[in-house]
């Protein structure tokens, strides 16, 4: 008898046969395979997985042996052996099925992969040809369409979805047996209501709703016309409703629907700010009552469920952000996307539960310039191959679609895409509640003096040392607030907070921001300022001025300028942006935020940045000028990062909640719940700012003989400010002297 898992006992009357693990993670993951037609695929993946288990030295580690045994490679061998034309494909999963997916053969340099396919293994027993019987001839998943220019970008992404199905089949297996065995406990995953329950329980709330009003009206006929597209066939789809006109439920309206009527399986929200993450989340779960708790699995960084739920409840949200079994998933982008180039078992376990979903991409034009084309491509090929509508919902749209134009088309994007929303051009005209038009170039003193002018006003900048010298310019004025990234999470919502109150009591509020407030901030000014930037930004900041609608649009003033101090000009990464919405001004300054300006500002832009500079580490041409033995998933994993971070964490203890988890740190076991509660709490530094706050003493790490440098709190409270945040800009410190200055 081979085994595959063992326990305490000595006998191995409970030991997991090996034949018993290998035919049931064969059957599951074919079992998900089969949502993308590769169900083959993954049994033949399955039963391979640990064939290297049928060894003396495996068996003699399971009795307690300390030597180390490689067992995923042997499958690996008889995957290319047995499958010529498609093995070296699985033999990237099997073999990295716990170590992650490695690069293949490289011409000149030998590769992990390459190495451990050269080296000597223990003979494998006879028995496993008896016990386990593969697949005969594996053919290419039914319906599988390749496209010309990127067809080794298909097989990596195959490859990438079979790992999926391979990996959480072999952790479920495992799992289910040890759960069983040693903890006499079954863990619960998945499950939840239905999506056709779900879409009941929608339909009660909306039909609460009144249209009590013209825009309510307008709501509710987009609403009608969005779901009565869901018999569409699955596909690639656009949702253009500008600010106001209800998109969010909409959205999901038309996703429960589509999804109900073709037999998908999850809806998908993938969206750029965690803090919208966490609004949405927050709005599916009020708008499907009573299901809302248990359908919708929020999964980014600062979710904390421990808040909010009891153990068992946390246990099993844990286990379903492993791999996204919910009916309802809301998400960042960098999770999303990071995800579908990934390599590692951990990020790669939820893809396959992509296949066969609606996923929703809100604020679509966020995508990084730099990732455009890879981003786009594997959204193109979930749509081609793995039965998933993508839904791009903006009032922005970024203008990716393929087209016989060669004048109108975004190379490699996404063919025949469909609008969802009725007219939208007739929308914008009806939900048009500002008026923008840019001012010229102001000074500080100019600029002071605008704010001053108007009781409430937002002044949006480009960055953190520009909005710092303008708040302090009118600091001693009535209703002066700042809003900066230097601010922790805790800090700026209770400061949005009372904005929101002195707005409503019609006090004097001029509020300076840096973009932080444009990212779904829900308040509402008379007047916006915005500096230059790029026109998707600014229509953002326009969704802060007039944004209920009360006033007049001739009365509600977004204005444009350009800042005269060389000093705040935009960052270099924003600085394309904002010269390229100058371009399309001079063509649309009666109407910049129309449809037409949209869509000429965009392809401006993708015209400027040009294919290479949208793919910044050529990661298509990498992928396309390697070979099926020579696909290179783990420089593709380390290339494709959305927020290239050189910045460090610093934990601001400002309060009873930050204090009482930095004390829980000393007795903690597993820090990850305790690293949730405390990121609200944190500000981003520039690694030149944390090292000169470490170099002083301005911080210490936590629990540093157990944690490292992991956790770095603020011990000079003095430099933190509560009208302006954190102040790390200036790196002469003097030892001794508590102001950053």
């Amino acid at each position: 008898m081979f085994y595959a898992h063992s326990t305490s006992n000595a006998d191995k009357s409970d030991w997991q046969s090996l034949e018993s693990h290998l035919t049931e993670v064969g059957r599951l993951a074919a079992q998900r395979a089969e949502r993308f037609g590769a169900g083959l695929w993954g049994e033949a993946a399955g039963l391979l997985h640990d064939v290297g288990k049928y060894t003396v030295p495996f068996q003699r580690r399971l009795a307690g042996s300390p030597e180390r045994v490689d067992h995923s490679t042997a499958g690996a061998h008889i995957a290319i052996e047995q499958y010529p034309q498609v093995g070296h494909l699985l033999a990237y999963l099997i073999a990295g099925h716990h170590a992650g997916l490695a690069n293949g053969r490289d011409i000149g340099e030998r590769t992990p992969l390459q190495n451990r396919l050269e080296a000597d293994l223990p003979p494998l027993d006879p028995v496993w040809q008896q016990e386990i019987v593969l697949p005969g001839e594996l053919q290419p998943p039914a319906h599988f369409q390749v496209r010309r220019d990127r067809g080794y970008f298909q097989y990596a992404f195959l490859a990438r979805m079979l790992f999926s199905c391979l990996v959480d089949a072999d952790f479920i297996d495992t799992e289910a047996f040890y759960s069983q065995h040693e903890k006499g406990i079954t863990h619960v995953r998945g499950g939840g209501p239905s999506l056709e329950v779900l879409r009941d329980a929608l339909n009660q709330r909306l039909a609460t709703f009144k249209a009590d009003s013209d825009v309510n009206r307008l709501r509710g006929e987009i609403l009608t016309h969005v779901r009565a597209q869901a018999a569409q066939s699955p596909g690639r789809f656009m949702l253009t409703v500008p600010t106001g006109g209800g998109k969010t439920l909409a959205s999901l309206a038309f996703a429960l629907d589509h999804a109900v009527a073709h037999g998908m399986d999850r809806v998908i929200y993938v969206i750029p700010f965690t803090s919208i993450v966490e609004q949405n989340a927050a709005v599916f779960r009020d708008a499907l009552g009573e299901h809302g708790e248990t359908a919708v699995l929020e999964h980014h960084s600062a979710f904390d469920a421990g808040s909010q739920h009891d153990r068992h409840t946390i246990d099993k949200l844990r286990r379903d952000s492993e791999n996204w079994d919910a009916p309802i998933v809301v998400t960042t982008a960098v999770q999303f996307f990071e995800s579908l180039f990934a390599a590692k078992t951990s990020r790669c376990r939820k893809l396959h539960n992509i296949a066969s979903s609606v996923v929703i991409l809100d604020e679509a034009q966020t995508m990084p310039l730099p990732l455009l084309r890879p981003s786009v491509a594997a959204l193109d090929e979930l749509a081609l191959n793995y039965r998933t509508s993508i839904v791009l919902c903006t009032a922005t749209q970024p203008a990716l679609a393929e087209t016989d134009d060669p004048e109108c088309s975004f190379a490699g994007g996404l063919r025949e895409l469909r609008e969802l929303a009725p007219e939208p051009e007739r929308l914008y005209r009806q939900l048009e509640r500002v008026r923008v038009r840019h001012i010229g170039t102001l000074d500080d003193e100019t600029l002071r003096d605008e704010l001053l002018a108007t009781e409430q006003v937002l002044c949006i900048v480009n960055n953190r040392r520009h909005a710092r010298s303008l708040f302090e310019s009118i600091a001693d004025r009535p209703g002066a607030y700042h809003l900066t990234t230097s601010m922790y999470a805790v800090h700026r919502r209770r400061v949005l907070a009372e904005i929101r109150h002195v707005l409503e009591a019609g006090h004097p509020c001029r509020v300076i921001s840096t973009s932080l407030i444009e990212a779904g901030v829900d308040v509402d000014f008379p007047r916006v300022l915005r500096a230059e930037a790029g026109l998707d930004s600014i229509a953002q900041a326009a969704g802060r001025c007039n944004r209920e609608g009360k006033r007049p649009a001739v009365e509600s003033d977004v204005n444009i300028f350009a800042t005269a101090n060389d000093d705040w000009a935009p960052p270099p990464e924003l600085k394309q942006f904002a010269q390229t919405t100058v371009e399309v001004l001079r063509h649309h300054g009666d109407d910049p935020l129309s449809l037409e300006a949209i869509d000429a500002y965009f392809r401006l832009l993708y015209w400027q940045q040009g294919p290479q500079r949208l793919d910044r580490h050529g990661l298509l041409k990498l992928v396309e000028n390697s070979r099926l033995e020579g696909l290179p998933f783990d420089t593709l994993e380390q290339k494709f990062r959305m927020i290239e971070n050189n910045q460090r964490a610093v934990i601001i203890p400002y309060d009873d909640q930050a204090r009482a988890a930095l004390r829980e740190l000393a007795y903690a076991e597993g820090v990850g719940g305790i690293a949730r509660k405390l990121q609200p709490y944190t500000v981003q530094v520039p690694q030149q700012g944390f090292a000169a706050l470490e170099r002083v003493g301005a911080i210490a790490a936590v629990e540093p003989d157990r944690f490292g440098d992991q956790f770095m709190v603020l011990v000079n409270e003095d430099l933190y400010d509560e009208r302006v945040g954190l102040n790390w800009s200036d790196p002469t410190f003097r030892s001794g002297e508590s102001n950053i200055w």
